[in-house]
């Protein structure tokens, strides 16, 4: 899809005619205009929009991005803006985005996937909304949109109003077993969505419900998945990035361009001398467990990592029919519990600093 369009894609120096932001066209004069104000008198997520539009529309070719920690250490990256133009027409080809349809933003901008959502709408020509990033966002319900982001938290608190949205994209970190039972009997196309700040947003996506729903991620047009010799996936997109990008994320290919996500490599526990992943483990108790929770392993002088349930919140019985699923070896050996985790920006669970709290 994207071949079919190389000879006209736009530059990052130009704002398509039919873009609005809160219903108001704005072009690149009147945007500058607009991110003094938010800068100066805004909200605190109108202030990180406003410092990003002048990002955007300085004379650099660049913008600098805080990663998440997906691939190493959180740190700053610059991204070149026509890479994140190109990411944006692949996201409108994926997903048959149109000049003039309308998208409801209720995400951090200190991050790649807020950004990336109005550069498609700068681009795109689409009619953005932007809310405040609460873990409940509040949004005009006599709309519906076209096309929204979310991480799971968000989608769970807005189930019920959820066919507001036509198609809607749930990231940041895996959607819980309840989430993905209650989606199943909505309207609204929801997809899990693979891809990380050096990747400039997502570059797979997969079905969560409706008649395609599958496992498999399916890579974009002109990117190249593989494996390397420890199962971790390759990613290569020369539209996106340069050269080969080395994922820390064990997965199983199906297909040339279709995957099935594993768990991540630095998440492996070598009990006993066998590779147990924790992320397999815990899908077979995100049913059972109201309180967010992970695996890990711990030092053990007999199996070298002891398999330990990590569950956040205040003491409690833990029913052993939670582990029925559960092979014997991917029984955890002990439940610890601990008041608070500790959390990304974006709150994704820091599993090494929270064990630290042990």
């Amino acid at each position: 899809m994207i071949a079919e369009v190389q000879s006209n894609i736009p530059t990052y120096d130009k704002i398509h005619l039919k873009f609005k932001l809160n219903g108001r066209y704005y072009d690149s004069e009147s945007l500058s205009e607009v991110a003094y104000c938010f800068i100066k008198e805004g909200e605190p997520h109108q202030k990180t929009l406003g410092d990003f539009l002048q990002a955007w529309l300085d004379n650099n070719d660049y913008v600098e991005v805080q990663t998440s920690g997906s691939i190493g250490a959180p740190k700053k990256i610059k991204i070149k803006k026509q890479a994140m133009v190109n990411s944006a027409i692949a996201t409108g080809n994926a997903f048959n985005l149109r000049p003039g349809d309308s998208l409801l933003h209720c995400l951090p901008f200190n991050f790649i996937s807020g950004r990336m959502m109005l550069v498609r709408a700068m681009i795109l020509g689409l009619e953005l909304d932007v809310v405040p990033p609460r873990i409940t966002p509040v949004f005009d319900e006599t709309k519906t949109y076209d096309f929204s982001a979310m991480i799971p938290p968000q989608a769970e608190n807005l189930l019920p109003k959820l066919h507001h949205f036509k198609a809607l994209i749930i990231g940041g970190a895996a959607a819980s077993h309840k989430l993905l039972q209650d989606i199943q009997g909505i309207d609204t196309q929801c997809y899990s969505t693979y891809g990380m700040t050096e990747t400039v947003s997502h570059i797979a996506f997969r079905p969560l419900n409706g008649p395609h729903k599958t496992d498999f991620y399916k890579a974009m047009p002109n990117v190249k998945v593989s494996t390397n010799d420890k199962g971790c996936l390759v990613l290569e997109a020369d539209y996106l990035f340069d050269g080969k990008l080395e994922t820390n994320d064990v997965a199983v290919m199906h297909s040339e361009n279709e995957f099935k996500l594993i768990g991540r490599i630095d998440n492996v526990i070598n009990s006993g001398g066998l590779k147990l992943f924790a992320e397999q483990i815990e899908k077979h108790l995100t049913g059972g467990i109201s309180q967010r929770f992970f695996v890990a392993g711990l030092p053990d002088d007999k199996l070298g990592e002891r398999l330990v349930l990590v569950v956040e919140g205040e003491e409690r019985p833990i029913d052993s029919e939670v582990f029925k699923d559960l092979k014997k070896n991917e029984i955890p050996k002990e439940i610890i519990f601990i008041k608070k985790f500790i959390e990304t920006p974006n709150r994704k669970i820091q599993r090494k600093k929270t064990l630290e709290l042990i």
